[in-house]
């Protein structure tokens, strides 16, 4: 019998809840995600059996296609995409063979109405019984119009029936909007059937956060200002906006990253215990951590936060345009393509302990990490031998790539009486035999199945908008002629790293995990 205190012993897994014959329907069918990310996240979760056999997927978009077009345009797709390889191809035949497309503009309220035949005509309908996955991979600018479409078809929220709306990122984009979209999508769906989707939160290292926190014995009673120093969470990308320009030069760093992202992780490392593993015992104690953020001060924002964009420089030998020069980017743009801030909590967990946060473009790695570093331990014994002062202790959590986790502890250097930091580390692909599920295939079932735990509230979304708004505030109130610069393919400008030292800090970057 599995003995608990055992673990080379194997664990019982609880099973996952069945999914029920549904039709799927993607708005935007033709996108990027849908070829990069949703359709190789249903293909995953046919080949390990997730779905059930009466489950058909309809594309919804204005292009002129056939059924079978978008099939093939689709497999190709997958073949290139998926995460695992050669591609399945009877799996992906079975799936395909219950994929159809169809013809509608996203502001068209008959186009629903036609849409609502089409599913009740459907050879799987009475199997399906009116159970409906909405999808909207869209611009945001449709998010609205497809909500209230839907419902003046006849097709959102109904006693007796399953019906959910996926609705992808950004969420707004400021407090005002995000109320407003809240009041429309509410309007129309009921709010346990609102799947704010954040793919941060599909990775298992960001589930991990909560059982790595509160089923070890030896983390917890440390996770708090008596033991811990400060925590640093950085989101840093190599590369530059590819192209988004149009869309980047409105939204900026902190709205792109900062908002949602990185909200997620700070909410989840910084959050009480949650009374229960349900969903909402879960997403109330992250709301409860950014109401704890005071709606910060000009005068804070002014000496706490930094703001720069890139200018032109080299990433891994390749000559990369300042930001300025990218395409769609406003030749005298303002928006920052790095930011960085330090923010308190205040409760009494927390309180006096610095969450510096850094998000940015055109750095010197591709890498997601949050790092808790530990208060300094009395050197009193050990002065001679390390100059006075011993290293601190800290735990790296490595989000991606190479999904780890490392803790870094003071040792005895053998032959002489001194300590060095050595570490020890935890990797994923390494550490489990288990298939290590896409984010939107974890989310994707999640949704099916009305698991909400790991999608955002409404409550939760507006807070953080609180909190990036007073941002844009303060910019507008600075009118500066210009933002510093940084150098393509460094890790931000030298004012980030001041942030820091003013507390006598320094930024964590990036060591690959031991293989």
């Amino acid at each position: 019998m599995p003995n608990d205190d055992h673990p080379h012993l194997p664990m019982i897994s609880k099973a996952p809840t069945r999914v029920h014959p549904t039709a799927a329907v993607i708005f935007g069918a033709t996108g990027d995600l849908t070829h990069r990310k949703i359709i190789p996240a249903f293909y995953h979760l046919a080949k390990n059996g997730l779905l059930p056999d009466d489950f058909v997927i309809i594309g919804f978009a204005r292009r002129d296609k056939t059924d079978e077009e978008f099939r093939k345009d689709l497999g190709e797709a997958l073949k290139k995409f998926s995460h695992t390889k050669p591609v399945d191809e009877e799996v992906w035949k079975k799936l395909a063979s219950n994929i159809h497309y169809f013809k509608g503009e996203l502001d068209q309220p008959k186009d629903y109405l036609r849409l609502a035949e089409k599913l009740k005509s459907l050879p799987e309908a009475d199997k399906i019984a009116e159970n409906y996955l909405f999808y909207l991979a869209t611009s945001p600018n449709y998010f609205g119009d497809a909500a209230k479409n839907l419902a003046a078809a006849g097709l959102s929220s109904k006693e007796g029936s399953r019906r959910r709306l996926i609705v992808e990122k950004p969420f707004g984009e400021d407090l005002k909007s995000a109320k407003e979209l809240n009041r429309t999508l509410q309007s129309a769906f009921e709010e346990r059937d609102i799947f704010r989707i954040d793919h941060y939160l599909g990775k298992e290292t960001v589930q991990n956060l909560i059982y790595f926190r509160f089923a070890n014995a030896i983390y917890e009673p440390l996770w708090n200002r008596q033991y811990i120093d400060h925590v640093q969470i950085t989101v840093a990308e190599q590369v530059g906006v590819e192209g988004r320009g149009g869309y980047y030069d409105d939204a900026g760093a902190s709205r792109d990253m900062m908002q949602n992202h990185m909200f997620q992780l700070f909410t989840l490392t910084a959050m009480e215990p949650p009374a229960s593993l349900d969903a909402e015992s879960i997403r109330d104690e992250k709301v409860k951590v950014l109401r704890s953020i005071p709606t910060p001060t000009f005068e804070f924002l002014q000496k706490n936060v930094v703001r720069a964009q890139y200018g032109g420089g080299f990433i891994n030998g390749k000559a990369t345009p300042a930001y300025r020069q990218e395409e769609k980017v406003k030749p005298n743009s303002q928006t920052e393509t790095f930011v960085a801030a330090r923010f308190e909590i205040d409760n009494w967990r927390w309180h006096g302990v610095p969450f510096y946060l850094r998000t940015g473009k055109a750095l010197a790695a591709q890498f997601t990490e949050i790092n808790i570093v530990f208060k300094r331990p009395p050197s009193v014994l050990f002065a001679a031998a390390n100059d006075g002062r011993l290293r601190r202790n800290s735990l790296r959590i490595r989000i991606q790539p190479n999904e780890s986790i490392a803790i870094y502890f003071n040792a005895k250097v053998p032959g002489e009486a001194a300590a060095e930091l050595v570490d020890m580390d935890f990797l994923y692909k390494s550490g489990f035999n288990h298939y290590l599920p896409e984010a939107y295939e974890r989310l994707i079932v999640d949704a099916l199945i009305g698991e909400s735990t790991l999608f955002t509230r409404s409550d939760e979304v507006e807070q953080a908008w609180r909190i990036i708004d007073s941002l844009h505030d303060m910019w507008q109130k600075q009118k500066v002629r210009d933002l510093p610069l940084y150098s393509c393919g460094s890790m931000g400008p030298v004012e980030s790293d001041l942030l820091l030292e003013k507390s006598g800090n320094t930024w964590v970057n990036p060591v690959e995990p031991k293989t």
